[in-house]
């Protein structure tokens, strides 16, 4: 069955082109109707009950919720046409994006990978006594509490338990907290008068569901505001601490864990052979879910809170977001782009935005200019991971610019580093930020904005963020001649050799984890392939001579794609059996500084073992008289003579 668009003019508010959208986005469109939500209600429960609809209001979505669980039907879908389209001071002139944000709409979208997280109840709250115990005692009856004052209080209940002590860390989150105490003292409950106290014990362990910190001091944990379970106010704040009340009796139940990002250990450029190569999600993480383990990094997906950043930053692609994947979001800018010029627009611009640039949309249509029609929003649940890949994507697909809103809460550092590379890449005309939390100065931003001729012959940049961001490149740079220099600590580049210094040892080749070193077998000789190398460095830390440096850029000819020669030298002939082996320029500068003064090579006869191969020394080493391998004669052989002859001298 088709999709069926039930379309609204809300009250008169705003132009539709009914024929004129269905025919660019391949969604059947209902007749106009003016008040779907009040007045001709029967109408969309009639049309509801045919199955696989999508209304064009978000605003009254829980009207027509209702009326599905009324009507035992399925929830319709949404799309909010009026807010992002319609409501706008060039409303006539934004069909074409109204066709865009429907052909969205019916997009079908991957659902995100997730886990189950348990939480029984298990409470620790650890602050003054004063507040601390007020709090237990509402919390007693819903949940199983534990009590650290961080005073000398005195507990007068035995409604939760009470202890004393220090809180050295805190890991993990919702569900699997693990404590960490020192100087532990708990309750002794026999006894009249005041509860006497245990002996303090370091070292002590525990777990618990939920923490609530009243402490008022250093979280202990990071980003305590993304850690889920992990409940903190300042104690002097009654209001806070209400509401952590309410918020901790919610905690209890089952819930839906969203696997955020997955790792590819294999792919991992973090260490090989104990040396450190790149660090960039364990420097970007706000919540310290990431560590190293061993040569590659691990991800706590209890930690995680899904900014995506680390996949944004990872040179590799060995970490990569899955709420939404790369594909995914890459299939809607091509439908939004696709649909928008077939309903006759020509230079659609992008505005990639989070829950909070949706309510400044709102706002800024509603009581604004609202969005002008030829920018198209893209909401995302965060946009911090929105990276260089994605944005030069946007332009390869025919946007003509694309503009990320930022929210106060957005986390900036790997957005502003993704930004800076690309510029690099792609200009700084057709990408930027827009961080303002005026809803009517953003509208006048982006109406302001000049709008850069999109790409006149879109493409479809596809496979991992590498993969994307080269053949977005490509298209966006079509007569480049030379490779685009790049930033500092950019994910791509070259290695550069200085031939003078570099022994062709091939340490190098050994550590590096993309393979964009590599080695020839049959002759001393470096070899390098631009398009995997990942900048990581390693190769710069291992180098004993330090002969190499990382020259940052992106070479878009197909010479990056198959092997260059960085040194190569003339291999040496065994002087004994002719066999070629190492480098020759490394064993005549070896005979030269040992040859004569070392003691092991004083004589010419051991000199002369440099200049031989492997087998051929091992040959020789066997036949001198002062042989390391050289054990006793081997015994004669008694034969049956021997006996006899022994015999007769006795």
């Amino acid at each position: 069955m088709a999709t069926k668009l039930l379309l609204c003019d809300c009250a008169g508010t705003q132009a539709f082109d009914p024929d004129k959208i269905e025919s660019a986005c391949g969604v059947a469109c209902s007749r106009l109707h003016t008040a779907l939500c009040t007045d001709e209600l029967q109408s969309a429960a009639d049309l509801m009950k045919e199955g696989d609809t999508v209304i064009a209001c978000a605003q009254e979505d829980d009207v027509f919720r209702s009326l599905a669980e009324d009507l035992n039907i399925d929830v319709p879908g949404f799309v909010d046409l009026r807010d992002r389209a319609g409501w706008s001071d060039q409303g006539a002139d934004a069909i074409p994006k109204m066709a865009a944000l429907a052909a969205e709409a019916v997009l079908a979208q991957p659902v995100t990978p997730s886990v189950d997280v348990f939480s029984e109840g298990t409470c620790f709250i650890i602050g003054p006594g004063a507040v601390a115990f007020d709090l237990a005692e509402r919390l007693a009856d819903s949940l199983a509490v534990t009590v650290m004052t961080t005073d000398l209080s005195e507990p007068l209940s035995r409604a939760y338990d009470v202890v004393r002590g220090q809180l050295r860390s805190v890991s993990g989150a919702l569900g699997g907290f693990s404590l960490r105490l020192d100087a532990l003292q708990q309750v002794v409950p026999g006894g009249r008068g005041a509860f006497a106290w245990t002996d303090p014990k370091d070292g002590a362990l525990s777990s618990c569901d939920i923490v609530i910190d009243l402490a008022g001091e250093t979280p202990f944990v990071q980003a305590p505001d993304k850690r889920e379970g992990y409940l903190r106010a300042d104690p002097r704040d009654a209001v806070s601490v209400e509401r952590l009340a309410f918020e901790a009796a919610q905690l209890v139940g089952t819930f839906e864990k969203p696997l955020y990002v997955r790792v590819e250990e294999t792919l991992c450029a973090h260490s090989r052979a104990e040396q450190v190569g790149c660090t960039n999600c364990l420097d970007i993480c706000p919540t310290g879910a990431i560590s190293p383990a061993g040569e590659h990094v691990a991800i706590d997906p209890m930690v995680c809170a899904g900014c995506g950043a680390c996949a944004a930053l990872c040179p590799s692609t060995a970490i990569t977001y899955e709420d939404p994947p790369v594909s995914a979001l890459l299939s809607r800018m091509h439908i939004l782009a696709r649909t928008y010029r077939r309903a006759g627009g020509t230079a659609p611009r992008l505005l990639v935005h989070d829950a909070h640039g949706a309510e400044m949309i709102r706002l800024a249509a509603r009581f604004g200019r609202g969005l002008p029609s030829d920018v198209i929003p893209l909401e995302l649940n965060v946009i911090s991971g929105f990276g260089h890949a994605e944005m030069l994507a946007a332009l390869a697909h025919g946007f003509a610019r694309v503009v990320v809103l930022l929210a106060p809460t957005t986390e900036r550092e790997a957005l502003n580093r993704e930004l800076e590379l690309a510029h690099a890449i792609a200009g700084p005309e057709g990408i930027g930020l827009i961080d303002e939390t005026d809803p009517d100065a953003m509208s006048d931003l982006l109406y302001g904005q000049a709008v850069p001729r999109p790409l006149s012959d879109p493409v479809l940049p596809m496979g991992n963020r590498r993969q994307i961001a080269r053949l977005a490149a490509q298209a966006l740079n079509p007569q480049a001649e030379s490779p685009l220099p790049l930033p500092e600590n950019a994910p791509y580049g070259a290695v550069a050799v200085n031939t003078a210094s570099c022994t062709l040892c091939l340490s190098c080749v050994s550590l590096c984890p993309s393979g964009a070193l590599i080695d020839n077998p049959d002759k001393p000789q470096l070899n390098f392939q631009q398009d995997a190398c990942l900048q990581c460095g390693m190769c710069k830390t291992i180098c004993p001579e330090d002969a190499i440096t990382l020259v940052p850029q992106l070479d878009l000819s197909d010479a990056a794609l198959s092997q260059q020669v960085l040194n190569e030298e003339e291999p040496f002939a065994c002087v004994e059996c002719g066999a070629l082996f190492g480098v020759k320029s490394t064993v005549e500068r070896i005979m030269e500084k040992l040859s004569g003064t070392h003691p092991m090579f004083a004589t010419s006869d051991q000199a002369r073992m440099i200049q031989m191969c492997d087998n051929c020394r091992v040959n020789v080493q066997f036949q001198q008289q002062d042989n390391p391998f050289q054990s006793k004669p081997k015994p004669r052989v008694v034969t049956t003579e021997d006996y006899y002859s022994d015999r007769k001298d006795h």
